[in-house]
């Protein structure tokens, strides 16, 4: 699953460095210079006071953060992100530069998690290239397939899954903001020591998929990572048929329309719709799921899982100070294995709140509090959910 990256994180070290950076300086004798000795504190204040500025000297810049954190989900544990920035060109200075983040997890749960993901822009903005590649052992909850399996408490069980997963496109400029190209997506999934085997039904523990497809996009955005203004829109359409080695062959149409509005000063009303919707006779492992650190914020990611699913968000987001914001959210869902069967108690309300830190230059450190039904949940991520 690649959204399992859902922690809540105290950072000792973000947090002092924007409440400090304002009161911290270098000492400075009133006719000479004195060359002070800064200890271990100042220099990690220092490296996270100027981890937002603009670097254009240097080729390619990376920063990097960690630290312990806490979960309802995973429980107590350790996380580190190493965020870069870079151009294709560095004398094309209009284009947003390209991106790419390393990340890892390890919990007292039996969570572990590794992984890349990015965006590479070529000059002008001619070609962009977006790959997500992580690696995750997790030993987490099931309750079934199709909504009435996940209301039911008494479904609760416990299961341990080793994944790995690729997914890659690479898109070309056709029309002004129009992009379209192939798209490659590869998952293994091996379930184990279950607890309620029967809520599989009957379906394979170990599966391989392997999915090739098309993908179009509508992009106005200012920035991916950080946007304050624009639309996007991105439509998949993925084939996972036998001939490619697959044990279940499948097909996915996920439909992606966002749009980003500024408000009053520093305010952007974001809004969002999304779709994901499997044909054919879709793997446990692959179907649809609510929550996460993308959508649904607050649900136990997977809980609800059936074919197909869609939901919809409505986000305020608030610069506040320097480098601090926050965010509210009010949003809603429901899965289904097909649109006959959509019933609107089977739709989940969910809200929260959470806070933006500027790590750097356009990537967010956010923290949100999401809300769901009977349900809670913080996340801990790099740039915004959607």
């Amino acid at each position: 699953m690649n959204k399992r990256f859902n922690i809540f994180v105290i950072f000792i070290v973000v947090f002092g460095s924007h409440l400090i950076a304002g009161a911290h300086s270098d000492s400075i004798a009133t006719d000479t210079m004195v060359v002070t000795h800064k200890n271990i504190i100042d220099k990690v204040l220092d490296y996270f006071n100027s981890s937002n500025q603009v670097k254009p000297q240097k080729d390619f810049d990376i920063s990097f953060i960690g630290g312990p954190h806490y979960s309802s989900d995973t429980k107590f544990g350790i996380g580190a992100v190493a965020a870069g920035v870079y151009r294709h060109d560095k004398t094309d200075t209009l284009n947003q530069p390209s991106n790419v983040s390393i990340y890892f997890d390890a919990t007292t749960s039996m969570f572990f998690k590794l992984g890349v993901r990015g965006t590479h822009f070529y000059p002008h903005d001619t070609r962009r290239w977006s790959y997500d590649v992580n690696f995750a052992s997790v030993y987490t909850k099931f309750w079934g397939i199709g909504y009435d399996s996940a209301v039911n408490d008494d479904n609760e069980s416990k299961y341990k899954y080793l994944a790995s997963r690729a997914e890659t496109e690479f898109v070309w400029r056709l029309l002004p903001n129009f992009y379209v190209g192939p798209k490659i997506a590869f998952d293994y999934i091996n379930g184990r020591d279950f607890d309620k085997p029967w809520l599989w039904e009957d379906e394979a523990d170990r599966t391989f998929n392997l999915g090739t497809g098309l993908t179009l996009q509508y992009d106005t955005r200012d920035n991916i990572t950080a946007t304050t203004q624009g639309t996007y829109l991105k439509l998949d359409q993925m084939f996972n048929p036998h001939f490619l080695a697959n044990k279940y062959a499948f097909s996915l149409t996920e439909l992606t329309a966002s749009s980003f509005h500024p408000l009053w000063k520093g305010a952007i009303l974001a809004t969002n719709l999304h779709a994901r919707l499997t044909y054919g006779n879709t793997p446990w492992g692959l179907l649809s799921t609510l929550g996460g650190s993308d959508n649904m914020r607050g649900y136990f990611e997977g809980r609800y899982r059936d074919k197909s699913e869609i939901d919809a968000c409505i986000e305020l987001r608030q610069h506040i100070w320097r480098r601090n914001g926050a965010v509210a959210w009010i949003g809603a869902g429901s899965i289904f294995p097909r649109f006959a069967d959509i019933r609107l108690r089977h739709v989940l309300p969910n809200y929260g709140i959470g806070y933006r830190w500027e790590f750097k230059r356009y990537i967010n450190v956010r923290l949100d509090l999401g809300f769901g039904r009977n349900q809670t949940g913080f996340i801990f991520s790099i740039n915004e959910a959607f």
